[in-house]
């Protein structure tokens, strides 16, 4: 953690949904006039996606299993040095890796790879990460030390695939079939490397829908905002002090399921995010502006 260069991590799995947090942040953002370092955590994927295919395959005939939840698929070591070094200096190194043709078109390299390493903006106000690993603690890296504030992004599993699954179809162009074994071949992994985290995060944002989704494997359709509820979970209570009662007030069909739970409306979910965090990011950066003034009050 920094007083001089806080980061604030959004961990999530594939398809959870982390883009809409990252909508709720850029408005944050923008509305407080901060500039921060944005770094995707599928930068820090070890193989592009042809390796990746590869590395796959030959795992699979020596008996191992390799995905993008676990270690062996990830530059975690990495992603803790810029964690790290971002902390104390302000400094670091990014990339992006490329998913589509439009993303393509824009970073100069073809859809699957990485584009190269540059180094971060200078003088940035704070890091935000988005991406599988925010929270991760294993036996060679323990990136969850340096984050000032920790997100978890956590549909109701079946609703996670359905998304995984269609993301996977309309977007990246895969079957169903391959995207099916994908999350039964990463699901190890997800359970070891994912689920721990989201003990660890101070709030967490967990999507339930209201329809009937019992086999997320022939849905044709993802439910809408309309036909889902966001439950919302203040794990640190000593970090995020909500005011609950103008909370139920500012969004309409709101209610308290426990002391430290609201739960909202999934159209009300970036709003409810904006109302929440943005005093929490107010006292990053008045933190970081005003060190001597906050450390001795």
């Amino acid at each position: 953690m920094s007083i001089l260069h806080p980061i604030v991590a959004v961990t999530g799995s594939s398809g959870a949904g982390t883009s809409s947090v990252k909508l709720a942040f850029e408005r944050i953002f923008q509305t407080e006039g901060i500039k921060p370092a944005i770094i995707e955590g599928d930068s820090f994927h070890r193989y592009d996606r042809t390796e990746m295919e590869w590395e796959v395959e030959k795992s699979l005939l020596q008996g191992r299993t390799l995905t993008h939840f676990g270690p062996e698929g990830n530059l975690l070591k990495e992603l803790e040095e810029l964690f790290s070094e971002f902390a104390t200096y302000g400094t670091g190194k990014q990339r992006s890796y490329v998913h589509t043709e439009e993303e393509a078109e824009r970073h100069g390299s073809p859809p699957g790879t990485f584009t190269d390493w540059q180094p971060l903006m200078p003088e940035c106000d704070l890091l935000f990460y988005e991406g599988l690993h925010g929270g991760l603690i294993t036996k060679d890296a323990n990136i969850a030390k340096h984050v000032d504030l920790l997100i978890g992004v956590v549909p109701i599993i079946n609703l996670e695939w359905m998304q995984k699954i269609h993301r996977d179809r309309s977007v990246r162009g895969y079957s169903a079939d391959a995207a099916t074994d994908m999350i039964l071949r990463r699901m190890p992994d997800y359970v070891h490397y994912i689920c721990p985290q989201f003990s660890r995060t101070d709030v967490n944002f967990q999507r339930v829908p209201t329809i009937d989704t019992s086999n997320p494997f022939t849905a044709t359709e993802i439910p809408s905002n309309d036909e889902s509820m966001v439950v919302i979970h203040i794990a640190n209570q000593s970090k995020i002090r909500p005011r609950y009662q103008q909370l139920l007030e500012m969004l309409n069909g709101a209610f308290m399921s426990r002391p430290d739970t609201i739960v909202v409306p999934a159209g009300k979910y970036v709003f409810a995010m904006e109302l929440l965090l943005s005093p929490i990011i107010e006292a990053l950066i008045e933190r970081r502006n005003h060190p001597r003034i906050v450390t001795s009050s």
